[in-house]
């Protein structure tokens, strides 16, 4: 029994020995994204190449809106037939429009999805380069619980991200 006790006590100090040499940081990757600078400009250029969509879309709105404002302020007084291509009119227009918000949601996300994408692609560049650069054995993102500012290397990260060109 002492045997035992002994070899796994050496055996403990000999990988206690080997783990203090590990350089060990943790990178916040929400707090990157969060200040990242091309981020930024990732939703500038979805914001300018969506926002004509987003216009139309709050018109065919503001049309149906108008159109229902007719029908409950002149239904009573319009003719059957009249009131009867005004609802079908209405109801057409709203089909339509949410066609065109479904269509407008699927191809926002895809965009969305494809920007984040590449930034999530430097900002693992970013934390390569300063893994290499500092030697560190280990880099850990999500999933962590609990990680000491003296391995946090977010900061760090943000700042090589701020030097990566487009």
């Amino acid at each position: 029994m002492k045997m035992k006790l002994a070899l796994f006590l050496g055996l403990s100090l000999a990988a206690n020995a080997s783990f203090a040499d590990l350089k060990i940081g943790f990178v916040n990757i929400p707090a990157v994204l969060e200040k990242a600078p091309q981020a930024e400009k990732a939703k500038k250029r979805l914001e300018m190449e969506f926002s004509p969509r987003d216009k139309q879309l709050l018109a065919q709105q503001k049309e149906i809106q108008s159109k229902e404002e007719r029908m409950t302020r002149d239904g009573t007084v319009m003719s059957e037939s009249e009131r009867n291509n005004l609802e079908k009119e209405i109801l057409n227009k709203k089909r339509d429009a949410k066609r065109s918000q479904q269509e407008f949601s699927e191809d926002f996300n895809a965009r969305r999805n494809e920007e984040l994408g590449k930034l999530q692609s430097r900002i693992v560049e970013a934390i390569r380069l300063i893994a290499k650069d500092q030697n560190f054995d280990l880099l850990l993102t999500d999933g962590v619980i609990y990680a000491s500012e003296q391995i946090d290397v977010t900061a760090q990260v943000q700042q090589k991200l701020m030097t990566l060109p487009e």
